[in-house]
């Protein structure tokens, strides 16, 4: 089937495919992102050679597979290994008896399942690099793996005998709304822009989960049975995702629940104050890895205070499963689609509507025609107690330009009030005098269909809709 979307990662491996020199692959991202699809399909599946570590497999286990493996690309009688070294040994003799031309590709997937505990496997992998494979400018080594803090310091940030051994690092991150209109699509999913855009506050731009849709149902039928109903696919995912990407998911998941209930943001002080996790060498590595596996968003503070960043949970299925799913107690298998006359999903759109724009601020600077053009994308949080003011997006331009966007989710176009934009200058005001800039001022309104014509429509300078949103970003 068609790669949807993945073109930038497509490049990197083509290229890697076509250099003249070793190569050595790491590509990492969240649970069900579709890494090893991407992988799988970019390559046709033909390897040289490739294996699939096993989840809470043992040693034994491993390197079983890794045999198994080792026979189904090779012909003649290939020994059973008794660790780690013996079985790299072992590739390394089939690849130097492959005479075939071009480079030779070499999948591992699942690599941090195969380093199980004092197995030996990571100065094993280091050997195998060093002394054979960097030395053969006709390999390709594509390692792969779920476990981002293990991708991270064992290979990325490696400082040992894997140090800078890594040629290019692939992060494969979720889906774009045009990647997830064209994947609907492909599935005989039909829903419109407007469902397109919620089933992506729920579940985010993860191909696995959109997969699990059926094209028979309505969006809200899908919701339910994926999220509601007894035995769901995705009732028991937040566990499987936190648990896969990071070996000691504890620390992790008290942030990210922590961040779930302040919808502002918090700093890192904040943060290790309602999280119990302290502020210190082992919250750095946390935030870390949680921003490397692109769930938790940094807001950089323009006021250039010490400390003075803050975090928020940008995943959309994490935020919605501490909203609807970690402590539902009605056991009601259609939540969903009664929910949908509840005016709190009214709110509950705005909320994550406000979410799905951060994620695509590049579309949102190709409408305002600026993609060329250098800039900071964050949320603003004034520090004032009394009279605080709160801006979605703040576009801050290399062009001596601020955009001070407003997110507004409404089914119809909105019209903007007399206290809208007294809201508006407001918070202009607050933003001027907190941050002492002395950068043009844009007011940018960002809705879901338009604004309708009013007497105060003349006070935006910019509108953006939810169809530019849909925009491929380049």
């Amino acid at each position: 089937m068609e790669i949807i979307g993945r073109e930038r990662e497509r490049r990197i491996l083509a290229r890697c495919e076509q250099s003249g020199k070793p190569e050595f692959v790491a590509v990492y991202g969240r649970r069900r992102v579709g890494k090893t699809y991407l992988v799988a399909e970019h390559f046709s599946n033909k390897f040289s050679f490739s294996v699939t570590g096993i989840s809470d497999g043992s040693m034994k286990e491993q390197l079983r597979e890794f045999h198994r493996s080792l026979k189904k690309h090779y012909q003649g009688e290939i020994p059973m290994p008794k660790d780690w070294h013996e079985a790299f040994g072992l590739l390394e003799a089939q690849i130097s008896q492959d005479n075939t031309l071009g480079k030779k590709a070499l999948f591992i997937d699942e690599m941090p399942w195969l380093d199980t505990h004092k197995s030996g496997f990571l100065p094993a992998l280091e050997h195998f690099w060093n002394s054979f494979a960097s030395r053969r400018p006709d390999i390709l080594l594509i390692v792969c793996g779920s476990a981002a803090s293990w991708m991270i310091n064992n290979l990325i940030e490696n400082y040992g005998g894997l140090h800078n051994r890594v040629t290019e690092a692939i992060v494969v991150e979720p889906y774009q709304l045009c990647d997830c209109e064209a994947f609907f699509k492909s599935r005989g999913i039909v829903f419109n822009r407007r469902q397109v855009a919620e089933a992506y506050m729920i579940l985010g731009g993860i191909p696995y989960y959109m997969d699990a849709m059926d094209k028979m149902l309505a969006l809200n039928q899908n919701i339910d049975l994926l999220l509601f109903e007894k035995n769901a696919k995705l009732g028991n995912e937040f566990a499987r995702l936190y648990h896969s990407l990071f070996r000691h998911a504890d620390n992790h998941i008290r942030v990210v629940e922590a961040l779930a209930k302040s919808g502002a943001g918090m700093t890192r002080q904040e943060l290790s104050a309602a999280s119990g996790v302290s502020d210190g060498g082992g919250l750095t590595k946390v935030l870390a890895e949680l921003e490397s596996c692109c769930l938790i968003g940094r807001s950089f503070d323009i006021r250039k205070r010490r400390n003075g960043d803050y975090f928020k949970l940008t995943d959309f299925y994490s935020l919605f499963y501490f909203k609807y799913l970690k402590n539902n107690r009605n056991a009601d298998p259609h939540f969903w689609t009664n929910y949908l006359a509840d005016p709190a999903h009214s709110a509950w759109c705005g909320y994550a509507f406000e979410r799905l724009c951060m994620a695509h601020a590049g579309q949102i600077k190709q409408r305002l025609g600026i993609s060329g053009v250098i800039a900071s994308v964050y949320a603003f949080r004034s520090l004032q107690q009394k009279g605080c003011a709160q801006i979605d997006m703040v576009i801050d331009r290399r062009d001596d330009t601020v955009n001070l966007c407003e997110c507004k989710y409404y089914n119809k176009p909105y019209t903007l009030t007399a206290k809208d934009a007294a809201d508006l200058e407001r918070k202009k005001d607050v933003f001027l005098r907190e941050t002492g800039t002395k950068k043009s001022i844009h007011m940018t309104m960002i809705t879901a269909s338009g604004l309708a014509q009013s007497a105060y429509r003349n006070e935006i300078q910019a509108e953006i809709t939810l169809d530019d949103l849909f925009w491929p970003a380049y």
